[in-house]
């Protein structure tokens, strides 16, 4: 049993073989994660930072993993942000994100649904007023799989595509709704095409690169459901830290 501090109040968790309690460096929060499974790299930081909060936002986090897209973006957000939604595939990694939740107290904002995001129910529709997503990289067959199946489906799209995830972002937005979400940059003409065929347009677009490299290796993008704002293009982000994270 690990005992820390959480805001005023120390909180203990049970960690089981091969999990740790990792620091988001806000807040005191904390994530739980487990060695054998997939853990979360800078690119998912980088995207909850790179996502705007607004007053009343209620957020839903799409191929959820263990929770650090949408906990990272309500740490920086605390204020503004009404609930998040936590949508993941695997129930090992449903489970970190549940664990996550009750620790750092968030039970009466955040909720976790375990199974397909496409299969998110109709109550749903319309609901976000933010999607949030670090998808699978890998286009459906392609690429070297990783032998173990829990991390080759964080990593390539064995359970969903992204114009599946594209199609329930822009289902579960109200009008107005943002949709951020990171992606490899050789896939940036398939994310921008596979927006706008949803009714999601491409509003802001920033490129990541690696430490000095030249190309970037990394697009943070938004699109805005039923609105045509102003395109921007904003500075560069080197981003030194590209292997996995804890």
């Amino acid at each position: 049993m690990v005992s820390t501090p959480v805001g005023e109040k120390e909180v203990a968790v049970e960690l089981g073989e091969n999990e740790t309690l990792e620091d988001l460096m806000i807040g005191g929060y904390k994530i739980v994660q487990n060695k054998n499974l997939y853990r979360f790299s800078s690119d998912s930081v980088l995207l909850s930072r790179f996502a705007s909060g607004r007053k009343g936002d209620v957020v839903a986090d799409l191929c959820a993993g263990s929770g650090i897209v949408g906990m990272h973006f309500f740490a920086l957000n605390e204020k503004t942000t009404l609930s998040v939604d936590f949508f993941e595939l695997q129930q090992e990694l449903s489970t970190l994100c549940q664990r996550t939740i009750e620790y750092n107290g968030f039970s009466d904002k955040m909720r976790c649904f375990c199974g397909r995001a496409q299969d998110a129910g109709k109550e749903l529709n319309g609901k976000y007023s933010l999607v949030l997503c670090n998808p699978p990289y890998q286009k459906k067959g392609g690429g070297i799989r990783n032998p173990e199946s829990s991390i080759a489906l964080c990593r390539h799209e064995i359970a969903i595509t992204l114009d599946e995830i594209l199609a329930t972002a822009s289902r579960l937005l109200g009008f107005g709704g943002r949709l951020c979400i990171c992606h490899r940059a050789e896939r940036l003409c398939d994310l921008l095409c596979g927006m706008r065929e949803h009714g999601l347009e491409p509003c802001t677009l920033r490129f990541v690169y690696a430490g000095s490299k030249e190309e970037p290796y990394l697009v943070l993008a938004e699109g805005r459901k039923g609105k045509s704002p102003a395109f921007r293009i904003l500075p560069p982000l080197r981003n030194s830290a590209t292997e996995t994270v804890v």
